[in-house]
Formats: structure tokens, sequence, C-alpha cells
């Protein structure tokens, strides 16, 4: 559907300089821009691709100007993107209904605005609210449910008595709510903990692809409101991760862990189990946390440690050649006035 540069300029609340009238079709970025689109720029390199782009208009932040170009000058460039972007790439509507495939219990509640896709199980007494989309493969195990606008992407598992809010969206692979691994060892075997817990999951939350997230052991797992969770990251179970927090891939929470709110833990960070990080904590990739981190610290390494010791701990290592070559030359000097 085409914007002018007025309309668009509206929903973002920026100004246009140059025609307003200018009429966009498509959004791209610089390299691959056609007479049509629009394309964004975060700096002056960026700015000065798309300028000599075939893009018709240049979304920018700042006093940037051009003789070239249309410009929409907004205050955040970056922010301004992501609001655009669904303008010219809607996400696909589904019709309400159940497809004829799909498994419904009888006792299950289903918003009529809901869509449930192709080969769905939706379990005994589980709530589906209203515009819920289930793509299709997905199975609602008995007691959940699942808040208005969320979405489910295809290939999803919910096991039984989930809680998911409003909003939020699920990527294929994810399953919400298997066991905690919990075991004790008696008598020269493992015995399973049952975990009779479930996963308690806030609005506006979005979980990537083949994440897992397990249910407590006896109470919840809780997943804040907000808070943005990236592929291939495990949830154990117990687990309590406040608002707004993101955690990027590869990313795994021993038992009983505790976030913050606005936490953010970099790829592959390691957090063992019955830790408390605070709000607006930071953990650098690859890093292994082993104690409790206070509000507003950054972590890095493995044991992770405060940023400023992390730092003259990779200082002092990168030091360590030349110091043993500085007590080598001593060594030498000493053996042969000791020879002498």
């Amino acid at each position: 559907m085409p914007f002018t540069a007025a309309e668009i300029a509206r929903r973002l609340q920026g100004e246009v300089l140059g025609d307003s009238a200018l009429t966009l079709s498509g959004f791209a970025p610089a390299d691959r821009a056609q007479p049509g689109d629009l394309t964004f720029a975060e700096n002056e390199t960026y700015f000065a691709r798309a300028e000599a782009s075939a893009a018709s208009a240049i979304l920018v932040a700042g006093n940037l100007t051009s003789q070239k170009k249309v410009l929409i000058r907004v205050a955040n460039a970056r922010i301004a993107f992501a609001k655009v972007l669904p303008l010219f790439f809607p996400e696909p509507a589904f019709p309400a209904g159940v497809h004829p495939t799909a498994i419904v219990a009888a006792s299950a509640q289903i918003a009529p605005s809901a869509h449930i896709g192709p080969q769905c199980i939706v379990g005994e007494k589980a709530r589906i609210g209203a515009r819920v989309v289930l793509e299709g493969l997905d199975y609602v195990g008995d007691n959940s449910q699942l808040g208005d606008d969320t979405r489910i992407f295809p290939n999803v598992s919910i096991y039984a008595r989930s809680e998911i809010g409003s909003r939020v969206r699920i990527h294929s692979g994810t399953v919400i709510g298997s066991d905690g691994f919990g075991f004790v060892f008696d008598e020269g075997v493992h015995r399973k903990v049952p975990q009779i817990g479930n996963v308690i999951i806030g609005d506006d939350v979005e979980i990537g692809a083949n994440v897992a997230v397990d249910r407590g052991a006896l109470g919840p797992t809780t997943i804040g409101k907000g808070t943005k969770i990236d592929n291939l990251v495990q949830v154990a179970h117990n687990v309590t991760i406040g608002e707004h927090c993101l955690l990027v891939s590869q990313v795994g929470i021993a038992g009983s862990t505790q976030l913050g709110n606005y936490v953010t833990l970099a790829g592959q960070v390691g957090l063992a189990g019955h830790l408390k990080l605070g709000n607006q904590v930071m953990v650098a990739a690859q890093s292994g946390v082993m104690t409790d981190i206070p509000d507003g610290e950054k972590f890095l390494g493995t044991p992770a440690v405060s940023d400023k010791q992390a730092k003259r701990q990779y200082i002092g290592i990168a030091q360590l050649p030349e110091l043993i070559r500085r007590v080598r030359e001593l060594e030498r000097k000493l053996g042969k006035q000791g020879n002498e």
C-alpha cells in the first residue's frame, strides 16, 4: 500500500524536507532500494550511501540535509525504522475460526475471533483469547490460557496449566512448560523429582525459535512482561525473569535464579542456579556467572567478575609474556653474577 511522505511523517511525528506529496510504495536498504522506495540512515556514512541510492526518500535524524532526496526527519531513525516497516509489510491476516483438522476439547473456551490452524490440538478447559492465532501443528495443554492477540507460530508445544499473557509471540519449535531437570541420587540411581509447577508468561513477551522454558518444581517459572528471548535459550525450573529483559541466543539459566528488570544477557551467557541478578544488569557474551550481581553492574568473563576487574585482569594477562621475558633476563644476569 503506498503512502505519501506527509502521511508517513505524521505517523512518525516527523517532518518532511522536500516534496511532501511524494508517493512511497516500499521500504528497502540503500543498496537494494528502487525508485519509489523509502530507506533510512542512522549516521553520515549511511546517509551518503542512501543519497547515492535509487531510493526516493530517506528517514533521517539530526540536521542532515539533501539536494537530491526527500527527507523525513525524525527524532530517532532506528526507532522510526521499526515503526514504519509494518506499514509496508503488514503481518498476514488469519481468518477467525477452527480448521477442520484441528482437535479442540469440548470444554475448551475459544474466542470467536481466534484462529485455530491446521492440526492444532487444544486441551480440556484451555482458554484461547480474542484474536489469538495458532498457526498450525500447535499443542495447547489442558487448563492452559492464552491472552488476547497472542500469536503462536507452527510447531509450538505448550504444556498443561501454562499461563500466557496478551500480545505474546512464540516462534516455531519452542516448548513451554516441559519438566524441569530435577533428580535426586538414591540407592545408585537418579530418582526423578516430579515437576508439578507451571509457567507464567507476561504480556508483550516474544520468545524465539527452539527455546525451552521448564515449568517449576512446585511454584511457577515466570517471565515478566516485555521481555524478549532469542533463539535456542534454556530457562530452567523456578527461574524468575523480570520485565523488559533481553536474553540473546544460547543463554542458559539454571534453576531458581532470579533476574531483575531490564537485565541483558548476551549470547551464550550461562547462569548458575539460585542466583540473584539485580535491575539493569548486563552480562557480556560467553560469560559464566557464579555469584549474585547487584543492580546496574556489568559483568564479564568466566567466572564472571565486574567489567572493571575483568579488564584489569585482561591487561595483566596481555603483559605476562613481557614480564616472563624480563624475569628470565634477570635470572640470566643473576646467574652469571653468582658464578663469578
